[in-house]
């Protein structure tokens, strides 16, 4: 049975409008300095309709995307197969805090706007030890994720939560300040990499009130040490 039966993320709209998203530029140019320093291994993590996984095989990644949707696994198999990707990419129905692959497997972990979808700071937490988990020594991680700067400074977190809101979309998800997202990713062993800095994007101009659009969203390269950071 599909985990997200009767999910917007199944509806058919929306996952049309996945099969045709373009990729992260900024990610592909990680992904293709990373791949130029021997790197093989990548993994999506909730991978949608492979508007990321595509490209990167065709950069020549063998990839793993996985995604909670059967509807998206689907439309990302079929754009695979139009592509002539299909023996580059393995898909997989898999959640964010339970990745179907060994450990120190993966060289390139790409979580695109999947973790702030955790619904608890647990499952955020879960999800980021999976990903030190089957990093490889040195593995990259792109990261593309809700900046608390989305809400305004009055909103208050779930009961018993230090990052988990609702005010978005009505639904629990995670926003993070940057001092949290560094010091979360330290305490699995992942540090700030500059060839992709901290960068911050669809911020309000200073002293506006935000009341419609997007997310603000934090985009980052981080490195994984094995090393839990202080």
């Amino acid at each position: 049975m599909d985990p997200l039966l009767g999910s917007p993320w199944n509806a058919p709209g929306t996952v049309a409008g996945f099969a045709s998203s373009s990729a992260n530029a900024t990610l592909i140019r990680f992904a293709g300095a990373e791949f130029q320093r021997g790197s093989a291994c990548a993994i999506d993590i909730g991978c949608g309709a492979a508007r990321n996984a595509l490209p990167l095989a065709q950069l020549g990644w063998s990839v793993l995307g996985i995604d909670l949707s059967q509807p998206m696994i689907d439309a990302a198999a079929a754009r695979l197969e139009r592509e002539g990707m299909s023996s580059r990419v393995q898909l997989a129905l898999a959640p964010m805090d339970a990745l179907p692959t060994g450990s120190h497997s993966i060289d390139l972990i790409v979580a695109h706007g999947i973790w702030n979808l955790a619904r608890s700071g647990d499952e955020f937490r879960r999800a980021v030890r999976e990903a030190a988990r089957v990093a490889r020594p040195a593995a990259g991680l792109f990261v593309f994720t809700f900046s608390r700067r989305t809400l305004a400074e009055s909103a208050r977190p779930v009961a018993g939560e230090t990052f988990v809101y609702t005010q978005f979309s009505g639904q629990p998800q995670i926003f993070l300040t940057a001092e949290q997202l560094v010091l979360e990713l330290g305490a699995a062993g992942f540090v700030p990499d500059p060839a992709v800095p901290l960068t911050e994007h669809n911020v309000p101009p200073p002293g506006s009130l935000r009341t419609t659009g997007g997310p603000v969203i934090y985009e980052a390269a981080f490195r994984f040490t094995g090393a839990r950071q202080p």
